[in-house]
């Protein structure tokens, strides 16, 4: 039997690792070399800056280990943050879980049912309690979301603020991300089409 000995102290492997396993390492590296793009750089070898979250880390650190010995240049990383699953921070997105993610195949009332059933809320349990002491954005994956989606920061600014204070309740911001993710949803799934 053939031993494998990974770069990386952060990536094992051992006799019941499938050849997927083995293998997807290089995978991974492959596209941080410009060399794996001939036709948009020749030969050259061109530094890459490769964006990144923070479970891929391992795969790129083996990858600037090993690319000294392969004479191309060390690529450098920038690490994203996740989008939450839908369930909230402390899970993730999986495709097992239908619930856990809004899809680019998912219809506008696929979107607005995983929103308002699944999205995890910072919100208070009573409307009462919510007007008097605000919800908590850095939990809610409605306002994570929007973190993202949302372009105007004066406008995600406004409803960060009012949802803080209680001026806006839980169904209103979902309401916001519905719309925001219907209107993107739409344009990707018209533009595949």
């Amino acid at each position: 039997m053939r031993e494998f000995q990974p770069s990386s102290k952060d990536i094992r492997f051992d006799e019941t690792s499938y050849i997927g396993k083995v293998s997807f390492p290089a995978i991974q590296a492959a596209p941080s070399f410009s060399t794996s793009f001939p036709h948009l750089f020749g030969n050259r070898k061109i530094p890459c800056l490769i964006p990144c979250a923070i479970d891929q880390d391992p795969y790129f650190r083996m990858t600037r280990d090993v690319a000294p010995r392969l004479n191309l240049p060390k690529p450098a990383l920038l690490h994203s943050t996740f989008l939450p699953a839908l369930q909230g921070a402390q899970t993730k997105m999986s495709s097992s879980e239908v619930n856990s993610a809004v899809e680019v195949c998912d219809t506008a009332n696929q979107i607005k049912k995983k929103i308002n059933k699944y999205a995890f809320s910072g919100g208070k349990v009573s409307v009462e309690e919510h007007r008097e002491f605000g919800g908590d954005t850095s939990v809610d994956v409605s306002y994570k979301y929007l973190e993202f989606f949302e372009e105007d920061d004066a406008k995600l600014a406004k409803i960060k603020e009012d949802y803080e204070s209680g001026a806006l309740l839980t169904g209103e911001l979902k309401k916001i991300l519905i719309e925001k993710l219907q209107g993107i949803i739409k344009g990707i799934q018209e533009r595949r089409a």
